[in-house]
Protein backbone atom coordinates (compact mmCIF):
# COMPACT_ATOMS: atom_id res chain seq x y z
CA UNK A 1 0.00 0.00 0.00
CA UNK A 2 1.31 3.70 -0.98
CA UNK A 3 1.57 6.27 1.41
CA UNK A 4 -0.32 9.34 1.12
CA UNK A 5 1.63 12.52 1.40
CA UNK A 6 -0.02 15.03 3.25
CA UNK A 7 0.95 17.64 0.39
CA UNK A 8 -0.62 16.64 -1.93
CA UNK A 9 -3.83 17.29 -0.28
CA UNK A 10 -5.73 20.14 -2.21
CA UNK A 11 -6.34 23.01 0.28
CA UNK A 12 -9.45 24.98 -0.53
CA UNK A 13 -8.85 29.05 0.17
CA UNK A 14 -11.63 31.17 0.74
CA UNK A 15 -11.00 34.45 0.49
CA UNK A 16 -14.58 35.98 2.06
CA UNK A 17 -14.36 33.66 5.28
CA UNK A 18 -12.95 36.77 7.48
CA UNK A 19 -15.45 39.09 5.95
CA UNK A 20 -18.65 40.18 8.00
CA UNK A 21 -21.87 40.77 5.64
CA UNK A 22 -23.28 43.56 5.44
CA UNK A 23 -26.48 44.82 4.33
CA UNK A 24 -27.29 47.03 1.31
CA UNK A 25 -29.44 48.99 3.53
CA UNK A 26 -26.05 48.96 6.35
CA UNK A 27 -24.01 50.14 3.95
CA UNK A 28 -25.94 53.14 2.70
CA UNK A 29 -26.68 54.24 6.08
CA UNK A 30 -22.96 53.92 6.97
CA UNK A 31 -22.29 55.69 3.57
CA UNK A 32 -24.62 58.57 4.70
CA UNK A 33 -23.53 59.25 7.96
CA UNK A 34 -19.49 59.70 7.11
CA UNK A 35 -20.58 61.95 4.23
CA UNK A 36 -22.58 64.17 6.90
CA UNK A 37 -19.55 63.92 9.12
CA UNK A 38 -17.42 64.93 6.14
CA UNK A 39 -19.79 68.27 6.04
CA UNK A 40 -20.88 66.86 2.36
CA UNK A 41 -24.93 66.70 0.93
CA UNK A 42 -24.90 63.16 1.65
CA UNK A 43 -27.64 62.99 -1.45
CA UNK A 44 -26.17 64.79 -3.81
CA UNK A 45 -22.68 62.45 -3.36
CA UNK A 46 -24.45 59.20 -3.41
CA UNK A 47 -26.36 60.51 -6.47
CA UNK A 48 -22.71 61.34 -8.00
CA UNK A 49 -21.44 57.90 -7.21
CA UNK A 50 -24.27 55.89 -8.19
CA UNK A 51 -24.78 57.50 -11.98
CA UNK A 52 -20.98 57.10 -13.02
CA UNK A 53 -19.47 54.45 -10.29
CA UNK A 54 -17.05 56.46 -9.20
CA UNK A 55 -15.82 56.14 -5.78
CA UNK A 56 -14.34 59.64 -5.20
CA UNK A 57 -17.91 60.66 -4.46
CA UNK A 58 -17.41 58.83 -1.45
CA UNK A 59 -14.95 59.63 1.25
CA UNK A 60 -12.97 57.18 2.93
CA UNK A 61 -13.75 57.87 6.53
CA UNK A 62 -15.02 55.52 8.48
CA UNK A 63 -14.33 53.21 5.55
CA UNK A 64 -17.14 54.13 3.74
CA UNK A 65 -15.37 53.91 0.25
CA UNK A 66 -14.19 50.44 1.08
CA UNK A 67 -17.79 49.69 2.06
CA UNK A 68 -19.50 50.99 -0.96
CA UNK A 69 -17.69 49.43 -3.71
CA UNK A 70 -18.85 45.70 -1.83
CA UNK A 71 -21.98 46.73 -3.03
CA UNK A 72 -23.32 46.57 -6.73
CA UNK A 73 -24.96 49.89 -7.75
CA UNK A 74 -28.00 48.17 -8.78
CA UNK A 75 -28.27 46.81 -5.45
CA UNK A 76 -27.53 49.86 -3.75
CA UNK A 77 -30.45 51.63 -6.20
CA UNK A 78 -33.16 48.54 -5.09
CA UNK A 79 -32.35 49.51 -1.66
CA UNK A 80 -33.53 52.52 -2.06
CA UNK A 81 -36.47 52.49 -4.15
CA UNK A 82 -37.76 49.42 -2.26
CA UNK A 83 -37.40 51.74 0.87
CA UNK A 84 -38.87 54.89 -0.58
CA UNK A 85 -41.50 53.01 -1.89
CA UNK A 86 -42.37 51.11 1.40
CA UNK A 87 -41.98 54.55 3.20
CA UNK A 88 -44.25 56.36 0.74
CA UNK A 89 -46.84 53.45 0.48
CA UNK A 90 -47.42 53.77 3.96
CA UNK A 91 -47.80 57.79 4.01
CA UNK A 92 -50.23 57.85 1.47
CA UNK A 93 -51.89 54.65 3.17
CA UNK A 94 -53.27 57.26 5.84
CA UNK A 95 -53.89 60.40 3.43
CA UNK A 96 -51.45 62.04 3.45
CA UNK A 97 -48.92 63.29 0.51
CA UNK A 98 -45.31 62.61 -0.09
Amino acid sequence: MAEINPMDNTVKFNSKSDEVEVSTREVLVTVYDALLEKGYNPVNQLVGYLLSGDPAFIPRHNNARSLIRKCERDELMEELVRSYMLNNREANADGSKA
